[in-house]
């Protein structure tokens, strides 16, 4: 047999992936733009799925879709100084532009809550024009030092929503509401189980007063930040000066909310879900749901393999693979790396039985089944993968998620050497919410990934570093 073009999992956690993604025509390196990639038909049709599961969701909630500048003036982003600070390190900036010096440079978007203020001072005069509820899908630069397709890159996809209210009760009431549309797509859509938590003030959004955000667990024990939603205060208000008249008639700054996901999910996808063969995805997520592989050596064989396969699949919604020149196994090998959930293969005896036999790409089981029950059989299968693979993910995350009392026991967990080939873990632990305790984890290259919003544990406790008193515990955890 060939050489497996996919380095094993075991072996090279970091080398699997990027192979996974190669192979399952999700990506490829733009070589010719420092940091970039380019999102294939596959990628963009899982993306495109995401989307839409999460785009229905925004408008039902009273959220619509806006476009704003991707150029945003300079002097914009040093209006709000936690801001300009914490994204500094990462803008492309524009001098020039129709050969000429700008007087003043325009910044790429990093983000787009600076001109966004600008606009919502324009439009918010009175509490009757509030909330304010918009989104926003887009591009984003942000100038990376060390990239990897889907999970960090100088350009990626995005929403961002942003949202202003007359009360501070009220903006936190969107942050969580929109974090729990994350967490819905993250589970039910995307088959990852994730932890909904408060960022450390260390870790939060730059400019906001709180960052909330969901983490989910790769197969490697490794987090993944898979969703942010900040409350902004009123930074961003003052900055801008984006007041209204209260009903009591008095003037005051809006309470500002911002969260968005990126195409950093179809990364968390990929390391959720994926094995040595090449992508999994769940059904709900994937742009090719089945595909019949006929089965023939005679001519006459192929006319009727051909015509059953077609008639099947316009019953269940499949795609035939009619390619010429390939043999049945490469087409098998071709669909299993794209992580078609399943795939039909037809045959001659097969016709003669009035059977068809069905292939689970999750656990590579296979079922031969009457052809009449096709439909039926599909759509139970599709509806059964989607809930294995998310209770294997559970699972997982459950077998992988630790306590420890002491910062000895959370470093020595978390400095295994097996962590990089699938030995990470999320160790739950008392800490306080202080940027000299995310400095100690930083020592040995974890961080405070969240502080859960439900305690799932025992509670209060000391602080493994300061000895302080604290609510609950901490993730912490290595991550990308």
């Amino acid at each position: 047999m060939p050489e497996s073009p996919i380095t094993p999992r075991a072996d090279d956690f970091a080398a699997w992936y990027q192979d996974v993604v190669l192979q399952g025509d999700m990506a490829e390196p733009a070589e010719i733009v420092k940091g970039c990639m380019v999102i294939k038909a596959n990628g963009y049709a899982v993306w495109e799925l995401i989307q839409r599961e999460l785009d229905d969701r925004f408008k039902a909630s009273g959220h619509q879709n806006v476009y704003f500048p991707l150029l945003i003036p300079q002097s914009f982003l040093q209006k709000e100084a936690e801001h300009v600070e914490g994204f500094a390190p990462e803008v492309a900036v524009v001098t020039v532009a129709g050969g000429k010096q700008l007087e003043e440079p325009y910044v790429i978007r990093p983000t787009s809550e600076t001109i966004i203020g600008h606009f919502f001072a324009r439009w918010i005069q009175s509490y009757r024009d509030l909330p304010l509820l918009v989104n926003q899908w887009a591009n984003i630069i942000r100038w990376e030092m060390r990239t990897r397709m889907f999970l960090r890159t100088t350009e990626f996809l995005w929403q961002e929503g942003h949202t202003a209210h007359a009360t501070h009760e009220e903006a936190l009431e969107e942050v969580l509401r929109m974090l729990d549309v994350y967490a819905d797509v993250a589970e039910n859509v995307m088959a990852m189980p994730v932890i909904k938590g408060m960022k450390t003030l260390s870790e939060k959004f730059a400019g906001a007063v709180r960052t909330y955000g969901i983490e989910a667990m790769m197969q490697n024990g490794f987090a993944l930040q898979a969703g942010t939603s900040h409350d902004l205060g009123q930074n961003f208000g003052k900055a801008f000066n984006v007041q209204f008249q209260s009903s009591e008639g008095r003037l005051d700054y809006v309470w500002q909310t911002s969260w968005g996901v990126s195409t950093r999910l179809i990364g968390g996808l990929i390391m959720s879900h994926s094995d040595d063969k090449g992508l999994v995805l769940p059904p709900k997520v994937a742009p090719v749901k089945a595909v019949i592989v006929p089965i023939y050596r005679k001519e006459d064989e192929r006319s009727r393999v051909l015509e059953a396969a077609h008639r099947i699949a316009l019953d269940i919604g499949a795609k035939v693979d009619t390619r010429e020149g390939q043999s049945p196994g490469a087409k098998f090998f071709y669909w299993e790396r794209r992580g078609v959930p399943v795939v039909f293969e037809l045959g001659p005896r097969d016709l003669a039985q009035e059977k068809i036999v069905m292939k689970r790409r999750d656990t590579g089981l296979k079922d031969m089944i009457p052809q009449d029950e096709a439909p039926s059989k599909l759509l139970s299968t599709l509806n059964q993968i989607q809930i294995d693979l998310f209770e294997s993910a559970q699972r997982r995350m459950k077998e992988n998620t630790v306590l420890a009392n002491s910062i000895r026991e959370v470093e020595e967990i978390l400095t295994d050497v097996t962590a990089e080939k699938g030995g990470g873990k999320f160790v739950m632990a008392h800490v306080k919410d202080d940027p000299a305790c995310d400095a100690r984890m930083k020592e040995f290259k974890a961080t405070v990934r969240c502080i859960p919003l439900k305690d799932e544990f025992d509670g209060p406790g000391k602080c493994i570093v300061t000895g302080e008193q604290v609510d609950r515990r901490a993730v912490i955890a290595k991550a990308y």
